[in-house]
């Protein structure tokens, strides 16, 4: 791309925007996914755009090659911190319909892979931290930014760094993850960056995956009654989780509405002329605040249980999690919470405080305490998505947002 693609408009040249189309040029494919690469190269940009202005940083090696990069700016009061946040990876650019790694600005929109998760609120976080030594401005508190690793994986970079900030540990449990060395810091406030259209969100979902599987026995389908089916069990199960899932649209959130439950996966035999030995299916149930993976997954183990009490010679098991998070709620009269929407509506903006169905790294603060918020450029509606964008002038007001709550949380 040459450099007059992207001064279309006033906005298109806007510093913010110019680092953004930095960081879409650099390959982030999470390296679980095709074509996916390490950390490594975003970590080396991130570090030395901060270098560049004489701001700390250090980083928090997780995996080879796969660093968080965290840049601090002393405030005040040590004590007392705010931390940003945002995820360096990306998902996979299969089937994407536009050159990824080439940005491109066409009526007011940067197009290219992660514009818009989360490249655009990284840039705007970097931006925003960056300004307070260029001013300068000291703050009342200590500033954080953080640029974490494997978010679109399995949160290993977000639960590393909250394991440096919390005095005790982060329940491994429930994060579904490796605890890592640890120092007494805590934090104030933290705002993590994902698309929410620059709308301050306060509630999340949680979620749980996991497998149930049948066993059967494998026969030629000539004779079937020498074999057992273990796709007809599996259609049993999967009968008496729809049946069960109605049951969640009696209890919904303010902000969340009903927690939900999808079998996203079927897998089950080996060619049409074999009775199946064994199925399996994927679940992703979404958590509202107040329920736990643990009590989750016994409730549907009790369900399981049933089916096969009903079904004898039925062999299904349970097997434990491949994913798990935690729900968030944020109170909304947090100094943080208030902080955002006078913010915002100083600015002209919706201050409405919302939820969001989708998972972040956010709800990993929460869990050891820190009252945190997603607000970021972007709509959700364009995050993977085949033709990716955000919008230039939400990242540069993003960039202002960030900026006056750094400078004016007390």
């Amino acid at each position: 791309m040459s450099e007059g693609k992207l001064c279309e408009n006033d906005v298109a040249t806007h510093p913010v925007i110019d680092t953004l189309a930095d960081l879409v040029r650099i390959n982030s494919v999470n390296p679980n996914y095709e074509a996916g690469v390490p950390e490594a190269e975003m970590a080396d940009f991130v570090e030395q755009f901060f270098a560049k202005r004489g701001i700390q940083t250090w980083r928090q090696l997780v995996y080879p090659d796969r660093p968080n990069v965290i840049a601090r700016i002393p405030g005040r009061d040590p004590q007392r911190r705010i931390v940003l946040e945002a995820h360096m990876d990306t998902v996979s650019t299969v089937g994407m319909t536009i050159d990824p790694w080439n940005p491109e600005i066409r009526d007011g929109k940067l197009y290219g892979r992660g514009a818009c998760d989360t490249k655009g609120g990284m840039a705007a976080m970097m931006h925003a931290v960056a300004s307070l030594v260029e001013d300068p401005i000291t703050p009342a508190c200590d500033i954080l930014f953080a640029a974490t690793i494997d978010e679109e994986y399995s949160y290993r970079g977000v639960v590393a760094l909250c394991n440096s900030l919390s005095p005790g540990e982060v329940d491994p449990s429930i994060l579904n993850q490796e605890t890592s060395p640890r120092n007494p810091w805590t934090a104030e406030a933290a705002i993590v960056a994902e698309p929410t259209e620059l709308k301050p969100v306060i509630a999340s979902k949680g979620l749980v995956r996991w497998k149930i599987e049948t066993r059967g026995k494998a026969a030629h389908s000539a004779k079937p009654h020498l074999g057992v089916n273990a796709i007809e069990h599996m259609a049993h199960v999967i009968t008496a989780i729809q049946q069960d899932t109605l049951r969640l649209a009696n209890t919904s959130h303010p902000l969340l509405g009903p927690a939900t439950c999808n079998i996203g996966v079927v897998r089950g035999g080996v060619q049409i002329n074999f009775v199946p030995d064994r199925c399996e299916i994927e679940i992703d149930r979404r958590l509202l605040p107040g329920e736990t993976r643990e009590t989750v997954l016994d409730h549907y183990q009790q369900l399981v249980d049933s089916v096969a009490a009903e079904h004898p010679g039925m062999d299904v098991i349970m097997h434990p999690p491949m994913l798990s998070d935690r729900p968030l709620e944020t109170d909304a009269q947090s100094p943080a919470a208030q902080t955002m929407t006078r913010i915002l509506r100083d600015m002209g903006l919706d201050a409405t405080l919302i939820g969001v169905p989708f998972c972040s790294d956010a709800s990993k603060f929460g869990a050891i305490g820190i009252p945190s918020m997603i607000l970021g450029p972007g709509s959700i509606d364009q995050a993977h998505a085949a033709i990716e964008y955000i919008e230039c002038s939400q990242v540069v007001q993003a960039a202002e947002i960030y900026r006056r709550f750094l400078t004016e949380f007390r």
